[in-house]
């Protein structure tokens, strides 16, 4: 069955009314508090949506930043680059990109930029020279390696996603904005997912509001058992320009896509069952759930469960420290979170697909950090427990004191 925006009956679909009641009320509590600006959430299976909610100051026309989220349609590019037989991910970089070949970068690989194990996690970009293609390309030059690629696993919140733009350019000889557009969103009909918004097309955006105080030393200390986190480049302040107008306008590929949640939702839905054939099922059933990078993630410690772009859940528990797929996905469940407490998912044990999306940048991590949690354990369960051995750690969907 085709992808389809309209909703469909819940019940005929197998959701649960309770669950899906419940998440609804969940996602609907720090709005109603006033912690959240708005949010919109979407819950899709079959190929059909059975929940599209808008809730606090937006509308359902409303579109949001997607940050992180966006690496998924990057992700997306790159395995139709690879089913056309056009990329392959083993390929050294500098062979593509010869200007990023300097420094000791000449060993990375695309695989490394998808794994964010290509060792140089904080190379700076930022505007303008970001929006100047030829900068972009002196800035490749003049990057140098923190580590040595493949030894570590260390988040990349853009530059490496940078590249991979590159890179689908080189090989497809089209803008990667053009390309990720009219050949990975438009065949699925979902053209309200952009990257590079026009500025006189941006009026349907939800502007970015910073709200709430950060946890104190106390509440990290007893939560995480360390007095402070360092958040590296993704502050609030760093947020904010990622989502304003000239950063939307550009299309940032590691984080400044644009789109509602039910098309996201539906993406993920895509990433199940390759509606129009773009990937080929064996390819993208390895492209996004086969865990290529279990290297700690040194903010949690947990192995990181990299696939090509993508997270994976993992059977050892610990699917809720992983890119907020929360308690009760399945082991197989993928996905790719964005900052502000974002989520977007699939689970293949169920046929589930989950998005979340607010304009609210919270200061608190950790409230965002259980919000988060508890969303995806109670979407996760609409469709009932999944099979195949879901994470083990709870199958309530409750998401403790948050």
């Amino acid at each position: 069955m085709a992808l389809t925006h309209e909703t469909a009956d819940p019940a005929e679909l197998g959701i649960e009314a309770d669950a899906l009641d419940d998440l609804i009320a969940r996602a609907r509590r720090e709005v109603d508090a006033g912690l959240l600006p708005s949010c919109q959430l979407a819950l899709a299976r079959s190929g059909q949506l059975v929940a599209d909610v808008t809730l606090g100051d937006a509308t359902a026309g409303s579109r949001y930043v997607l940050f992180s989220c966006t690496k998924a349609l990057i992700a997306g590019a790159v395995w139709l680059l690879m089913a056309e037989g056009r990329l392959d991910v083993g390929q050294r970089v500098g062979e593509l990109v010869p200007e990023f070949a300097t420094n000791g970068k000449d060993v990375v690989t695309v695989e490394q930029l998808l794994t964010h194990t290509s060792g140089f996690p904080n190379a700076p970009l930022g505007p303008p020279d970001w929006a100047d293609r030829a900068r972009r390309l002196e800035r490749f030059g003049r990057w140098r390696l923190t580590w040595e690629p493949g030894t570590r696993f260390e988040y990349h919140p853009t530059s490496a996603h940078w590249v991979l733009a590159e890179v689908i350019e080189r090989v497809s000889g089209t803008d990667f904005r053009r390309f990720v557009h009219e050949r990975v969103l438009e065949p699925l009909g979902l053209a309200g997912l952009r990257l590079g918004v026009p500025m006189e097309e941006q009026g349907d955006i939800a502007p970015l509001v910073a709200v709430g105080e950060p946890a104190t030393p106390e509440e990290l200390e007893e939560a995480l058992g360390i007095p402070g986190v360092d958040v590296g480049e993704v502050t609030i302040d760093a947020l904010l320009t990622l989502g304003g107008a000239e950063a939307r306008a550009v299309g940032v590929p590691g984080g400044g896509g644009v789109g509602r949640a039910a098309d996201l939702a539906l993406y993920y839905q895509a990433l199940l069952r390759d509606p129009a054939g773009q990937w080929r099922r064996d390819l993208l059933a390895d492209a996004a759930g086969g865990i290529r990078c279990t290297l700690p993630d040194p903010m949690t410690g947990a192995p990181s469960n990299r696939s090509l772009g993508l997270v994976v859940a993992g059977d050892d528990g610990l699917s809720h420290l992983r890119s907020n797929l929360g308690r009760t996905v399945s082991p197989r469940a993928f996905g790719h979170a964005g900052a502000g407490g974002q989520i977007a998912w699939a689970d293949p044990a169920t046929g589930l697909s989950f998005a979340y999306l607010t304009n609210g940048l919270d200061a608190h991590m950790l409230r965002e950090g259980r919000r988060a949690v508890a969303l995806s354990s109670r979407a996760a369960v609409c469709a009932g427990t999944p099979d195949a051995g879901a994470s083990s750690v709870s199958q309530t969907g409750s998401d403790g004191p948050s």
